[in-house]
């Protein structure tokens, strides 16, 4: 991989992202838990929730399968054992990532548009709910990737690498499996997540009408509206989340679409072309890319997040200088 451009470019594109991202996810999740940035607890659980799924995304799939592969090839981390639960934990983070983001979606999409149910479902107890039965029963599927391995070599009865096993791609029953995981990610998330922002866009618009003629009615004229500014940040929050999510996970969603519209079988690791091989590595590097993002949105659009980051930095180096003035 060291040998070719491409490989280069991977060689340097995901030691970035995790130097990046890893302490960037840490802060999120570090200011986040504190309660300071004037958020409500229901919004913090979920972004807080996603910020370690981004985490564990980073670790499993962009350190210790990415890197790990290019710097330090042949690692414990290939013995098939190691390498099937490693991928298993890969697919876990990918899918905890995705539907999280459907879950934080639509909780905003019930507090912002239906008002008679979200004073039951916009809660701390129902977003704690929601985050643990979904992380559970997605570790839980994701446990079956475990047993669809076997090893590449045998050497000093030591099985190595992992290669998918052939009844994977002859049994009805994984067939069926791999249908469902499909589905289930990207398909659904992707959906799910464009029909709730559509129908949130299309509530806002409505009320934002109807809220200016009743105000232009009411007072002659056209003021500022506090409720309609109070919602505001929520609403930026939630659509810069979300859009980053759509437009990172696009690729890998065409990806998708056109393995199985033109019956490719690349993801078993052989008999694939240049091309294929770049469409489905440049989308699985926009996907990785996406769980860096949300930090910088957050310092973007939130200005106590802002105040929290500039003082969690400020906090060690006045720690040093009071050191250095100690001598």
């Amino acid at each position: 991989m060291h040998g070719t451009p491409k490989g280069l470019v991977f060689a340097i594109y995901y030691p970035i992202l995790a130097a990046i991202g890893v302490p960037a996810n840490l802060a999120v999740i570090v200011i986040l838990s504190r309660g300071r940035c004037g958020l409500s607890r229901c919004i913090t659980y979920y972004l807080v929730s996603m910020a370690v799924t981004d985490l564990l995304l980073i670790i499993t799939a962009v350190i210790l399968n990415r890197i790990a592969g290019i710097y330090f090839p042949g690692s414990f981390l290939s013995i098939t054992p190691v390498c099937s639960l490693h991928i298993s934990l890969i697919y876990a983070s990918i899918d905890c990532s995705a539907w999280l983001m459907v879950a934080f979606t639509f909780d905003r999409f019930v507090i912002i548009c239906c008002q008679k149910l979200k004073m039951k479902y916009c809660t701390t107890k129902t977003a704690a709910w929601i985050i643990g039965t979904v992380s559970t029963l997605i570790c839980l599927t994701n446990t079956l990737f475990y047993f669809i391995y076997e090893p590449l070599y045998i050497i000093n009865n030591i099985p190595w690498f992992c290669s998918v096993k052939s009844i994977f791609y002859t049994s009805p029953a994984w067939a069926a499996f791999d249908w469902i995981v499909v589905i289930l990610n990207p398909c659904l998330p992707f959906i799910l997540i464009l029909l709730f922002n559509a129908l949130t866009v299309r509530h806002i618009l409505v009320a934002s009408r109807a809220r200016r003629k009743l105000r232009a009615h009411s007072n002659g004229e056209n003021q500022s509206d506090p409720e309609m500014e109070k919602r505001r940040k929520s609403i930026v929050l939630l659509f810069a989340i979300s859009g980053s999510f759509i437009l990172l996970y696009l690729l890998y969603f065409i990806t998708i679409l056109y393995v199985r519209i033109a019956d490719v079988t690349f993801f078993s690791g052989s008999d694939f072309s240049a091309s294929t091989f770049i469409l489905e590595e440049y989308g699985y590097m926009l996907q990785f890319l996406s769980s860096c993002i949300n930090p910088f949105i957050y310092a973007g659009t939130q200005s106590k997040f802002r105040e929290e980051l500039k003082n969690g930095v400020k906090y060690p180096l006045s720690l040093i200088v009071k050191f250095i003035n100690s001598f």
